[in-house]
């Protein structure tokens, strides 16, 4: 079953720790999330010369809104939400984010993303970040369910 999952997340001063809550026991979701983390930790510069990974702690919380389990799909959307919360910035609300990116930064398209969007939607998303990965996909979803979102 695919489903949706909040993230909520925060920074801290401290000494680089990153903590993660909700998870459980999982190994693989934790092992994501730990690859988005270490991702920015080596990228941290070419994203903003004002994240630091050493000065400061991450915090994410992850909700699992329909009991079904845990996705280990994590490392992007909480890249997403470390970069956020790094820059100070609000997050977008309404807002999804869909595929997966590998610890060298390749972009990971998104697994039957007609039923993905149908579960944004059924969620009350209003936009969708996308990667480019998963582009051509778009002709086979219905163009109705397309247009219920601000694609990014």
């Amino acid at each position: 079953m695919i489903g949706a999952f909040r993230l909520e997340s925060q920074m801290l001063p401290g000494n680089g720790k990153f903590e993660k809550t909700g998870l459980g026991n999982d190994s693989k979701c934790k092992e994501a999330t730990n690859t988005a983390f270490n991702f920015l930790k080596v990228n941290a510069m070419r994203v903003s010369g004002s994240i630091s990974t050493t000065l400061k702690n991450y915090i994410v919380n992850y909700q699992d809104f329909q009991g079904i389990g845990m996705t280990e799909k994590l490392a992007l959307p909480t890249l997403i939400a470390l970069c956020y919360i790094a820059l100070g910035k609000p997050t977008i609300t309404s807002l999804a984010v869909l595929g997966e990116i590998s610890i060298g930064g390749t972009m990971i398209k998104v697994d039957d993303l007609a039923n993905s969007l149908q579960v944004c939607l059924d969620s009350g998303v209003k936009k969708v970040i996308l990667p480019m990965t998963s582009a051509l996909d778009l002709s086979t979803v219905p163009s109705d369910l397309i247009g219920s979102f601000n694609i990014i």
